[in-house]
């Protein structure tokens, strides 16, 4: 069996926050919220609504259980591969997201 700090691990992990991250950017375009601003992550966890430029539950809803999803495959990949590495991971994939989606706001904020 292979360590869990093994970098195939770190691969299929950093798969899979992608593509979680990638569909988090398709229900805030629908939701027009600027979920790469300060807070506004937060503000979705506690199903604060008011972040949204546009009235769509379901889509706000997905966006909820989304984010909730990454944090539970973020703690998984901060246990496998460490926090540093997560933290690079995680910055790759924000500034992919920038390129995708540039109306979902600036993190970090300038």
């Amino acid at each position: 069996m292979a360590e869990p700090r093994d970098p195939v691990y770190g691969v299929l992990w950093s798969e899979d926050l992608e593509e979680v991250d990638r569909e988090i950017g398709r229900m805030a375009t629908l939701c027009r919220a600027k979920i790469l601003e300060p807070g506004v992550v937060r503000r979705v966890l506690a199903k604060d609504a008011s972040v949204c430029g546009t009235d769509n539950a379901a889509a706000f809803a997905k966006l909820h259980d989304l984010l909730m999803l990454h944090l539970a495959l973020r703690q998984k990949t901060a246990d496998l591969m460490g926090q540093a590495q997560t933290a690079q991971l995680e910055d790759s994939i924000i500034e992919r997201l920038k390129q995708l989606f540039p109306d979902l706001g600036n993190w970090p904020a300038s």
